[in-house]
């Protein structure tokens, strides 16, 4: 029993290096490039996010006559690493808010595909300063990983439905920087 053990610490980390979405040893997650955090950053909360994007049918701009669903809003629950504590919600702007009341809005700065099929991109977001003294105080950045679901419905979107909004359940680690 022994060797199995021994075999299993050793060929654990072996096998995880080949994968480019798991989380590392430092602080900071092992993401694409583009969207990397700057040197320096440090991890000061991960949530799970889980909760619905809005969707809209709409004429697409610059094309008339051709409809398209658009992106309205979030909404979501953000959940402790361990998803037994709900810590915040995330929602429109975008607005991280933490549940002692301090917040932070953000601009995107850059996306890298999902991992998995159906699912939003992930993300990197330079955040504003916060309002509210708390958790998301002195947040500068955050990334959206590991996304599961939260793509436009795929049901036809025409004229005769323009204004019409789908709900579409998604997941996501958002990984806090400061």
């Amino acid at each position: 029993m022994r060797i199995s053990i021994t075999a299993a610490l050793i060929a654990a980390p072996v096998a995880m290096m080949g994968c480019s979405y798991l989380p590392t040893m430092s602080s900071a997650p092992d993401v694409p490039t583009a969207i990397a955090v700057p040197a320096g950053s440090k991890v000061a909360m991960r949530t799970v996010g889980v909760g619905e994007l809005t969707y809209e049918c709409r004429e697409k701009q610059g094309t008339a006559g051709t409809f398209e669903w658009t992106f309205v809003a979030p909404t979501a629950t953000l959940w402790d690493k361990g998803r037994t504590k709900a810590v915040g919600k995330y929602y429109g702007g975008p607005t991280w808010e933490a549940n002692d009341g301090s917040k932070v809005t953000g601009k995107q700065l850059a996306v890298a595909p999902a991992t998995k099929a159906g699912a939003i991109p992930f993300q990197l977001v330079q955040a504003a300063p916060a309002t509210g003294t708390g958790l998301m105080q002195g947040v500068t950045y955050i990334q959206r990983l590991n996304t599961v679901g939260g793509v436009a419905p795929t049901e036809p979107c025409a004229a005769s439905g323009a204004g019409q909004r789908r709900q579409v359940k998604y997941e996501a680690d958002y990984v806090f920087f400061k």
